[in-house]
């Protein structure tokens, strides 16, 4: 499938909204370095940000979880590379809630 042709107004607008979202990731994965939000509490959310969020990046936010521990917790989880928050199932989040703990 062919992608759309955008005019310069659209594209523009496109361009603003995903410099917004990545805006709004990288303060949510802040908080999550900061220790202001538990991994946990994350699991929980309901907004788009964080449905949207692959879960190695947050897991690379936890303290003391650097890129090697965040692909074993994955395994351990049966966890793809590639998922996304938002497609992570009950038994999978409560893998990676226990692991961490």
């Amino acid at each position: 499938m062919a992608l759309p042709t955008l005019t310069p107004e659209q594209r523009q607008a496109a361009l603003e909204k995903a410099a917004e979202a990545r805006a709004a990731r990288a303060a949510l994965l802040a908080k999550i370095k900061t220790g202001e939000l538990s991994f946990s509490d994350l699991l929980t959310r309901e907004d788009d940000i964080t449905k949207k969020t692959k879960v190695s990046q947050a897991l690379r936010a936890v303290k003391g979880v650097g890129p090697a521990k965040a692909t074993a917790l994955m395994e351990q989880a049966g966890v793809d590379v590639n998922r996304r928050i938002g497609g992570l199932g009950a038994q999978q989040r409560r893998k990676l809630v226990d692991a961490l703990a």
